[in-house]
């Protein structure tokens, strides 16, 4: 097998159900070249300890031309680029201004004050599986629940809501590495699209801001500057994505675990405060994000043997570091007790995940009451049909069977 095949072997939709085993390989090598001159890193130390290197770029602008790196959808609909895709201080001084409003110091109870209205949500999902008894945890639980939830934390009418699912998903489909020049034409539109309507959005909110954080990201100016027009709009595009994709994957993935899983399950059903660490242990064992599918040496870095060189493309194997046996004992053991669960779910460093404690949150509160609230689930496939997306990774549908519901 050559270096090559792997990375291509990882992307292959044919082992999008199991990677792990793949993942268990590369690690054999903690710091793997390509054949295009690219590196995976698959193991935890090296994983976290690059993700907090100066030298290490998330600015594909950064990559020597020619390497192997993605398109960059910002530039291609003349947005700037996100925090996501910038270094220190645009980095800094855009992920600033977006907490602002968003979290503690300056706002410690805006999420906390969103407790209530999700956990509504849970409950008129859940009530409207009603007489069912075959369900699709995907599409009538996990999906709606997280465009709602970062509708509130936007500030996006409710009535504009469904328009959202479809620029979501076809937006995030961009990420895939297989989608070929059509998938990223789609990407792009859908992208131009949101960003015309929350263009309008938050010119309504500059003036009346109303709930969420697009009226004080349009309107304040904080210690590091205000936010353009056009930078609030990316900022909005990527809480979405971001905020969406990866916390439907979560609740799939955690649904699929439990239900993998009985003698925990049935733990679960009587001790729901198992939530939390279970939650975590999920985010180890099936992280929503696989790997961070670029970033860039800015000078030549030796790690594990092996040097790196400026310019080259590096991608991040979370998921392959969250399995890593020098970490975690019985790495490929869905423990929920584990202790010292320092997971690579959320990644780490300045570009740990914005949306990380909506996320928890959401989860918190679905999965408790999903299984509470169903009586008898079966899984009616496994594996479940699976996303494209090889970054996004979670079912694509998760059907179960179900004995009703309880009250």
């Amino acid at each position: 097998m050559t270096l090559g095949t792997m990375f291509e072997q990882i992307t292959d939709y044919a082992n999008r159900a199991d990677p792990y085993p793949l993942y268990a390989a590369l690690r054999k090598s903690p710091v793997t070249r390509q054949g295009d001159g690219s590196y995976l890193v698959s193991t935890y130390y090296e994983v976290r300890s690059l993700a907090n290197d100066p030298r290490l770029s998330n600015d594909p602008r950064n990559c020597t031309p020619g390497a192997d790196g993605p398109d960059v959808a910002e530039e291609d609909t003349n947005l700037p680029p996100s925090f996501l895709l910038q270094d220190p201080p645009g980095h800094d001084r855009l992920r600033n201004a977006a907490m602002r409003p968003f979290g503690p110091p300056h706002s410690p109870r805006f999420l906390h004050d969103m407790r209530g209205e999700l956990a509504k949500v849970v409950a008129d999902l859940l009530d409207a599986l009603e007489g069912k008894d075959e369900i699709d945890v995907v599409d009538d639980f996990a999906y709606p629940l997280p465009v709602t939830a970062i509708c509130k934390v936007l500030g996006v009418p409710r009535e504009d809501e469904p328009r959202f699912h479809g620029w979501a998903d076809t937006v995030a489909s961009g990420l895939d590495p297989s989608g070929g020049e059509s998938g990223q034409a789609k990407a792009q539109k859908a992208r131009r699209e949101l960003g015309t309507y929350l263009s309008g959005l938050i010119d309504t909110k500059r003036r009346h801001p109303g709930s969420g954080i697009l009226g004080p990201l349009a309107r304040e100016t904080g210690p590091g500057g205000s936010m353009s027009a056009t930078e609030v709009v990316t900022t909005a595009i990527l809480l979405l994505i971001a905020g969406h994709e990866t916390t439907v994957n979560l609740i799939s993935n955690a649904t699929l675990t439990l239900l993998r899983h009985p003698d925990v399950l049935e733990r679960f059903r009587k001790e729901p405060d198992l939530v939390v660490p279970l939650i975590e242990e999920v985010l180890r064992y099936e992280p929503p994000v696989q790997f961070i599918p670029f970033t860039a040496a800015l000078a030549d870095i030796d790690i594990a043997g092996t040097t790196i060189p400026k310019g080259s493309s590096v991608r991040l194997m979370l998921a392959s570091a969250n399995r890593d046996p020098k970490r975690f004992e019985e790495p490929d053991r869905f423990d929920p007790d584990r202790e010292d669960n320092q997971h690579l779910g959320f990644y780490t460093g300045i570009h740990y995940c914005f949306g990380a404690p909506l996320a928890r949150m959401e989860a918190q509160l679905a999965l408790p009451e999903l299984f509470r609230r169903i009586r008898n689930p079966r899984l009616l496939a496994d594996p479940p049909p699976y996303r494209a997306n090889p970054v996004l990774r979670g079912p694509r549908h998760l059907p179960v069977a179900i004995d009703g519901l309880a009250t």
